[in-house]
């Protein structure tokens, strides 16, 4: 037999120590050095003997390319994410925070799966007993002959359970509350996390069964482990949403059957989960007339283009130091649009508060947004509304100009689509108009706060004479 040796490496960065350590030296991880047996190599070992393959290698072209051809869940938002649906021996890890609604949407893809594929699935739950998943079932609609529930976080035993039921589904909830008897560690330990995973991914490759797994994520917003997980699995996918809204958006992280920039929306209610297959009224507020402070623009979230309002509001202030207020959109953006409009736009803002905020919840971080978070503070100081159906896409630089944003034409085909019938894009853009809107393009701040109307007029003088007393 070989010899062996022994070497600490760690799970996140593998880097290797001669001894074990509680943090890593390299990366700061704390708790991802392992202990692990490799075989002893010399000067004088001798080479290795080629062993005749048990599959001979065959050219691609006769591969059947059938064999991973994904098989939708029925929920078309998770379908959309992971390229038309589940692929047979594929493993799928679902992350996100606790309470987000992971095990709702689970649930509601088992129900589906069992529904409309006549098949079989199983939902193992390690955290909630049988009669919660139940409840829960029961006040969704997931309840289905065809869906099979166990509450078991020993591997072997669910495993056991997977030889009875048969399933073509498997959803593990969570891989982090699962143990396997056989490896050393405590139960959400790298070591078990990590072997609990690589089972359940073995015996999806080798029965041809889809694994669904929930994985809880860290105060750093990784998927617990850390890091691990997500290269033993074939698709990672975030599951995210605040806790003040019902709005939940799954978000391809990792996907090696499809694109891994596809985002999925979803609203949370009491009744369970439901698809939005139209996001973008989400992040509009809707009203009759044009109000001051206000501009829309259109993000990309992925590959999906989402409508979104951008509301600015100044006030004027006697405090030394004004104060800026953000949500919703990045600070040091803002802090940068304040800057470029007070120097390149003319707009004074030194004595006056601003605020700036998206509607409905969204954040929206991409630069794309720039232009439109700068004619909203400009009407908002100008007290002067940027006309209706107006939809405003551009970067701003340092030197006031309006650079060029990816995905133009999709934005714009989706606020024509909404009813949108101007636009304020950068210059570049050939066609004066598309189908039914008109196309305004702007090379720097000035121009467009000129073309927008929200440039602050001057007062007379003698409307500013206070009227006598009588």
């Amino acid at each position: 037999m070989a010899k062996t040796r022994s070497i600490f490496r760690c799970s996140a960065c593998t880097h290797e120590v001669a001894k074990w350590v509680g943090k890593c030296p390299d990366c700061g991880a704390w708790g991802t050095v392992d202990e692990v047996a490799v075989a002893a190599t010399g000067a004088g070992a001798p080479a290795r003997r080629a062993m005749l393959p048990s599959t001979a290698a065959a050219p691609i072209s006769t591969i059947d390319s059938q064999i991973t051809r994904a098989q939708p869940t029925g929920v078309s938002e998770l379908d959309r994410v992971l390229g038309g649906g589940v692929v047979p021996g594929s493993v799928v890890l679902l992350s996100g925070e606790p309470g987000v609604g992971k095990s709702t949407l689970l649930l509601e893809v088992a129900h589906r799966w069992a529904r409309q594929n006549a098949a079989k699935s199983l939902y193992v739950t390690a955290e909630e007993s049988a009669g919660q998943v139940r409840l829960r079932a029961d006040r969704t609609g997931a309840v289905h002959e065809r869906v099979y529930l166990a509450a078991e976080s020993d591997l072997s035993i669910v495993l056991g359970h997977v030889e009875q039921v048969r399933p073509t589904l498997l959803v593990v909830d969570s891989v982090q509350t699962m143990l396997a008897p056989e490896v050393d560690g405590v139960i959400g330990g790298v070591t078990q996390v990590r072997a609990v995973t690589s089972a359940l991914t073995s015996l999806a490759k080798a029965s041809g069964i889809a694994v669904l797994l929930v994985g809880h994520v860290t105060k750093d917003g990784n998927v617990a482990g850390p890091r691990t997980l997500e290269h033993l699995v074939d698709v990672v996918l975030q599951f995210e949403g605040d806790k003040n809204s019902a709005l939940r958006m799954v978000r391809g992280i990792k996907n090696r059957f499809g694109s891994a920039d596809e985002v999925g929306c979803f609203e949370l209610h009491e009744d369970g989960i439901a698809c939005v297959d139209d996001p973008s009224g989400l992040f509009l507020h809707h009203r009759t007339d044009s109000v001051p402070g206000t501009a829309v623009t259109v993000a990309m979230d992925g590959k999906r283009p989402l409508v979104a309002e951008v509301q600015g509001l100044t006030v004027e202030t006697e405090i030394p130091n004004p104060r800026r207020a953000v949500s919703g959109l990045d600070y040091n953006r803002v802090a940068m649009v304040l800057a470029v409009l007070q120097s390149r736009g003319k707009v004074f803002l030194g004595k006056s508060d601003v605020y700036a905020a998206t509607v409905g919840g969204m954040r929206l971080l991409e630069p794309a947004a720039d232009l439109a978070i700068t004619l909203a503070i400009a009407s908002a100081n100008s007290e002067v509304a940027i006309p209706a159906g107006w939809v405003i896409l551009g970067e701003v630089g340092l030197a006031g100009e309006v650079r060029k944003v990816t995905g133009l034409e999709r934005r714009l085909a989706e606020a024509e689509r909404l009813g949108f019938t101007t636009a304020l894009v950068p210059p570049g853009y050939a066609p004066l108009k598309r189908g039914g809107m008109k196309i305004h393009e702007v090379a720097d701040v000035r121009s467009a706060i000129r073309i927008s109307g929200t440039r602050k007029r001057r007062v007379p003088k003698e409307a500013k004479e206070v009227a006598p007393d009588f």
